[in-house]
Parts: structure tokens; C-alpha cells; sequence
């Protein structure tokens, strides 16, 4: 497909329902995928996403927001949808309004629920060592007194692994503790005679490397949209995954400097010799680290072509001279493949300091995300 617009985002679903399968195939066979589409679905669009992993049969997701979770609904997305985070309680009315399931952060926030005094489904988060949301889960008590307000609907209990990315002997040893601890609260609760819910604890990396765990529902982030979050990310599974989003913009004009000049805010860069600079149409606004000035690099017709100068708000530089025709117009890559060449989203994010988590989560909203198909072999 050829877009004509100045910057935008393909998102190509048939690598999506790729993936689906092969977590599928990896999870165990009574797991389902609840997928974390919180973030705008990690940058790639929520609606968009939510749509086509519904259309695949995934009927449970997750977000952030309660503001995430309407969107959603909005969008036509009909099955549980689980706000991971707090919700206020002036926003209570948004849950039972559009049957949302809410995450209970603690037995105090239970009570909030509760004394709202109309039914409310809920989760309940326990803390096994992350020490952020949840009941701590060395309170067996507490937590099986929250069975007892009436408003709540509890369909799941749930936790988080915190170093489930780390395969170091010290990494598993933490995260297998954190499974016992969890393990520890579901025993209780059923010899306390309480039944009848869901539990979770993985995340991209929890299935990635405890893929045997057998709990009812997988949140699937980062993972799912075929990235890991660094380069550096060693997995257990050998799980093969291809990468959902590509990020693209247009050359906006092409023009020589000559040598001893300077460009940009700043005037960071110096031209040591006669050169050849594209100005490209995307900008730190759009989701461009700024920290990628004089050191980042994208895709031009196959080649690899470094970032000069400061990167601006709108805008940002490249040099071209090794190329021999380049021309207003032509595709850059970011994220993605030119050609026999691809920058990875961990790639990307590592020459930046940072994760593809956040890289891709960052990429902004007038950036046009269009759905692209893989091209039929001949």
C-alpha cells in the first residue's frame, strides 16, 4: 500500500493472528490469551487491535484506564475487559455503565467498591513481592474477608512477576517465589471454601519463560505484537514471533550542505565534507526520541542512513549522501523493513536508552495508522 500521508503506522494483522497461534500453541491448553491493549495497544491502536484480536476469538482483555477500558467499548469490543490500574471513585458509575471488570488494589479500595452499593465485577490483585497494587499475600484473611461485600462480583484473583525477564538464577528464583506465594493465596481460598474464579500471572515474559504454568488467562503485551523489550532479551521458549508495527515517514525535501555548515536547533552538527541531507516529516511530537539526535539512524531504499543534527518537534534530519537517487517523497523507515534491511522496535529503542515498551507506547496520535496485509507468494 503506498500512504501518502507526511508520517504513519502500518500494522500488519496477519503477523498479529501469527502470533496469536503461536501463543497459543505455547500456553497451557486450557490458558486463554487476555491481551494487554492498554497504552492505545502499546502504540499501535487500541481500537484497531481490539477489533482484529476480537475477530480472531479472543473474547478477555486488559488495560490501564477506565478511560482505556471505554474506548474499548466504544469501539465495539463486547467480552471482559480488566482495568489493571485505580479507578476513582467519582468513575464508579463508568464501571457499571459499561460492565467493566475492576482491579481491587486493596481491602480498603474493596470497601469503596462495595459501599457504592450497586454490583461491581472485580479482580483481586495480590502483591507477591512487586510491592505496587494488590493485597499483600501473606494476608490470607484479608483477602478471603473481601468474598464478603456483597456489591463486588469477584471472577478473578490475580498477581504480577516483576523479574520474569530475568533468566539469571536470581531472576527465577524471585519469580518462582512470587508463584509460590501466589499459589499460597488460591490454596487458601479454597480451603476457606471460596471458588469459582480466574487467576493470571503471566505476562509476555511469564508465558515466555514459564510457559508451563497453568493459571486461566495469559496477559500477552509486548510479546504479542511480536517485540521483546530489548535486543539483549534472552527467552526460554523458542517461540518464533514477527513484528506487528512498522513506523514510516515521508522525505520532505532534499537539498546539499556544504562542508563547514551547520544544521538544526543548536546547530549540533557540522559538515566535515560536501554533503547530501534529507529533511524528513516526523518529529519528537510523534514519538521520535530526541535523545536519537546525531546518533539514531532509519531506512532509506534499503540503505542505512544516520540521524544529524536535533531532532525538532515536527522534523528531523538524515544524511543521504551515500545514496544516488533519493528525491522529495520517497519512504524512510524508523521501525520496519526497506527492502533486505529491518530495524527492530528493541533495536530502535536501544540506541535511545530505553525499551520498545515505551518507545512504541509513546508514538502519537496523529501519526495515521493504517492495516496493512502480508503480500501473497507468487
Amino acid at each position: 500500500m503506498y500512504q501518502t500521508g507526511r508520517a504513519w503506522i502500518e500494522l500488519n494483522i496477519d503477523n498479529l493472528a501469527y502470533n496469536v497461534k503461536q501463543f497459543q500453541q505455547l500456553i497451557y491448553p486450557s490458558c486463554k490469551i487476555m491481551p494487554a491493549i492498554k497504552a492505545n495497544a502499546y502504540g499501535h491502536g487500541a481500537d484497531l487491535i481490539g477489533k482484529s484480536l476480537q475477530d480472531m476469538g479472543i473474547q478477555d482483555f486488559c488495560v490501564a484506564t477506565v478511560d482505556e477500558a471505554i474506548e474499548l467499548r466504544k469501539a465495539g469490543i463486547t467480552g471482559q475487559i480488566l482495568i489493571l490500574g485505580y479507578t476513582s471513585p467519582y468513575r464508579f458509575s463508568d464501571l457499571s455503565h459499561y460492565c467493566l471488570t475492576q482491579t481491587v488494589v486493596d481491602r480498603l479500595y474493596a470497601k469503596q467498591l462495595n459501599d457504592y452499593g450497586q454490583p461491581l465485577y472485580v479482580h483481586i490483585g495480590i502483591d507477591t513481592g512487586m510491592h505496587r497494587l494488590g493485597e499483600r499475600s501473606d494476608n490470607h484473611a484479608d483477602i478471603g474477608n473481601i468474598w464478603k461485600f456483597n456489591n463486588l462480583r469477584i471472577t478473578g484473583v490475580f498477581s504480577h512477576l516483576c523479574v520474569s525477564d530475568d533468566t539469571s538464577d536470581t531472576g527465577r528464583q524471585f519469580t518462582l517465589k512470587q508463584i509460590a506465594e501466589f499459589n499460597s493465596v488460591i490454596d487458601s481460598l479454597h480451603k476457606q471454601g471460596i471458588n469459582g474464579f480466574k487467576t493470571h500471572i503471566q505476562g509476555s515474559y511469564g508465558v515466555l519463560n514459564y510457559p508451563s504454568l497453568n493459571y486461566d488467562y495469559a496477559r500477552l503485551g509486548i510479546a504479542l505484537y511480536g517485540v521483546l523489550s530489548s535486543p539483549y532479551d534472552k527467552t526460554v521458549s523458542s517461540i518464533n514471533l514477527k513484528p506487528v508495527l512498522s513506523l514510516k515517514a515521508r522525505i520532505q525535501c532534499v537539498k546539499p550542505l556544504h562542508t563547514g555548515e551547520s544544521i538544526g536547533y543548536g546547530l549540533t552538527y557540522t559538515a566535515e565534507k560536501e554533503m547530501k541531507i534529507a529533511a524528513v516529516a516526523i518529529g519528537y511530537a510523534d514519538g521520535i526520541p530526541r535523545e536519537l539526535s546525531n546518533k539514531g539512524y532509519a531506512l532509506v531504499n534499503g540503505e542505512k542512513v544516520p540521524i544529524i543534527g536535533r531532532i525538532c518537534m515536527d522534523q528531523l534530519l538524515i544524511d543521504v549522501s551515500n545514496l544516488s537517487l533519493v528525491s522529495s517523497g520517497d519512504e524512510v523507515v524508523f521501525i520496519g523493513k526497506s527492502r533486505d534491511k529491518e530495524i527492530l522496535a528493541s533495536e530502535f529503542a536501544n540506541h535511545a536508552n530505553t525499551i520498545s515498551n515505551e518507545i512504541l507506547s509513546r508514538l502519537g496520535n496523529r501519526l495515521e495508522r493504517i492495516i496493512v496485509k502480508n503480500k501473497m507468494e507468487d
